[in-house]
This record gives C-alpha cells, sequence and structure tokens, in this order.
C-alpha cells in the first residue's frame, strides 16, 4: 500500500515553455541604458563600457547553458541592478555547473586584467577604466553571496551548512554594504544594501523550514516530480502553519488557483539535487581561479605603475 491510498493526488505544477526570446533582451539593454542616461546623461561612455562587461559576461553563461541543453534560457537586464541569465534542467551535474557559473566571472576578469595591463602600454585611460570595470563587477560578482555567482561556486563547492554560511555573511555584507553607502553618501550603494537584507529574511526563512523538515524527516532535496503525494501535504501543511496570510488567502480562493499558488510555494521550498561529477581537478582549479580573482587588485597594484594608475583615475 503506498501513500497514495492516505493522500490525495499533489496538483500538477504547472511551468510555462518559453523560448530565447532576443527582443525581450534587447529591449531590457536599451530601457537599462536610457534609465542610466536619464540618471548619468554625462556618463556616456560609462554607460556603454557597463552594458559591455555585463553583456560579455552573461554571454558566457549564456552559451555554456545552451552547450548543456538548458530549457528557457533567457537574459535579461534590470535597470540599476544588473543581468541575468536564467535556464532550467531536470537533472543537474556538478560538473556542468561549475562550468556554466564560472563562464561569466572568469573570461571577464581576464579580459579586465589584461585591458589594466595594456593600458599602461597604449597610454588608453579609457582602456584602463573599461579594464577596471570589467575587473570590479566580476569580483564583486565572486563574492560568496547567493544569488551571485560566488554564492553558487560555494554551494556548488560545499555541501554542509552552506545554508547557514551564506545567511550568515549575506547579513553582515548588507550592513557592511549599507554602512559603506551611507560613508560615501551614495543611495544606490544604500538602496542595494537594503535590498541584500531582504534576500537575507529569504534565506533565513528557508534555513528555518529546512531545519523543521529535516527533524521531520521529510525530504526537500528533490524535484517536484519525484516528491511522493504524503511528503508534499506534509510540506503544504507547514508552510501554511508558517504563514498565516497564505492560510488566509487560501480560504476565499478558487480550488484551480489555490492548487497552483500550492505547488509553486512547495516547489520553491525544495532543493534540485545535483550529481556530484566533478573530480577533484576541476574543483581544485575553480577554488585557484577563484582565489586568483580575489586577489588580482593586489596582483595588479605590484605590475602597474603607480603614476600611471593616477593619471588614469584622473581622467575618469
Amino acid at each position: 500500500m503506498n501513500d497514495f491510498d492516505f493522500y490525495p493526488p499533489k496538483p500538477e505544477l504547472i511551468e510555462r515553455e518559453s523560448k530565447t526570446n532576443w527582443a525581450a533582451t534587447v529591449f531590457s539593454i536599451v530601457l537599462f541604458v536610457l534609465v542610466f542616461m536619464f540618471m548619468f546623461s554625462n556618463e556616456i561612455n560609462f554607460i556603454l563600457a557597463l552594458v559591455i562587461v555585463l553583456l560579455i559576461h552573461e554571454m558566457g553563461h549564456f552559451l555554456l547553458m545552451k552547450l548543456y541543453g538548458y530549457k528557457n534560457v533567457r537574459m535579461l537586464f534590470v535597470p540599476l541592478m544588473g543581468a541575468f541569465v536564467h535556464g532550467k534542467k531536470d537533472c543537474y551535474s556538478q560538473k556542468e555547473s561549475l562550468l556554466v557559473v564560472g563562464a561569466g566571472p572568469f573570461p571577464g576578469l581576464i579580459i579586465g586584467f589584461n585591458l589594466m595591463l595594456f593600458s599602461q602600454h597604449m597610454n588608453s585611460p579609457l582602456m584602463f577604466q573599461t579594464g577596471m570595470l570589467f575587473l570590479m563587477l566580476n569580483i564583486i560578482n565572486l563574492v560568496p553571496l547567493d544569488p551571485l555567482d560566488g554564492g553558487q561556486l560555494f554551494k556548488l563547492l560545499v555541501s554542509r551548512n552552506q545554508e547557514k554560511f551564506l545567511m550568515i555573511f549575506s547579513f553582515a555584507s548588507s550592513l557592511l554594504i549599507i554602512g559603506v553607502g551611507f560613508f560615501l553618501n551614495s543611495f544606490l550603494l544604500m538602496l542595494f544594501g537594503f535590498f541584500m537584507g531582504f534576500r537575507v529574511r529569504a534565506l533565513q526563512k528557508n534555513f528555518h523550514l529546512h531545519k523543521e523538515l529535516k527533524e521531520e524527516e521529510i525530504p526537500f532535496t528533490t524535484t517536484y516530480k519525484e516528491l511522493s503525494n504524503k511528503d508534499f501535504w506534509k510540506i503544504k501543511q507547514i508552510i501554511l502553519e508558517k504563514t498565516p496570510t497564505l492560510n488566509k488567502y487560501i480560504q476565499y480562493a478558487e480550488q484551480e488557483e489555490v492548487d497552483m499558488l500550492m505547488a509553486s510555494q512547495v516547489n520553491s521550498v525544495l532543493i534540485t539535487p545535483v550529481k556530484q561529477d566533478a573530480n577533484l581537478f576541476l574543483k581544485i582549479s575553480t577554488i585557484v581561479l577563484w582565489m586568483l580573482a580575489l586577489t588580482s587588485p593586489f596582483i595588479l597594484y605590484y605590475l602597474l605603475d603607480l603614476n600611471w594608475v593616477q593619471y588614469a583615475v584622473k581622467n575618469w
């Protein structure tokens, strides 16, 4: 006798299939540029360089996702925030995921590092500034915060206590960014820090929820398709107990709408399993590249002439 005999079938999770929409990507880039031009009308060179840096970064993720057969792959730019590439697979591979994540920041860092070095020989402040932008944005992206690439790498390489670490690190980082923004009188930086704070709250909620599921011996590292009816109803009950507003809402909603909503809510709690197929060489190489990336500004400090750096920065 299986769990179907005691629990009703879980509702179907409906996920819309969508092809790569380049028109939406182009529109998001145009909107991104217009918003920045409205706020910083005298910084057209900086805005164009920023778009190029983000486009090259996201194109790395995009091409690797396409290579490894991800579905619904799409790239969008978000004004004042950045850009992202999103795609899904039914079964994730640690090896493929490490390469997909690394294909964004590592090529950008190599480009930025070389641009800054060659700018000195070419006597080009613009080349130096573009290289610095490549370097800065990709280094920030490698900080181990979810959903940044650094957070994704950390989750792929560390199997234990990753949620707790990311929650603590994210909280400390959000406070630091808010503090730096306040010190520099940068509203945008403080706003980004506050947005990160909301992310910390979501991480904390999931951490406690997963802790309770673990205590109840309810598996949550699985896909919605593989989730049993019994475990679906148990997770649903816990979600409703912890979310009174949601519980109240579903009492008045149509059954079809409730089913779709709860399927989505339960699915958001699940952690998609990742096939642990990355060899030791790939893991060590990723960590070495990661450490080199984070220390690259110090390496450049010894390779570049300080007078040239001061001249290039003045002509920003």
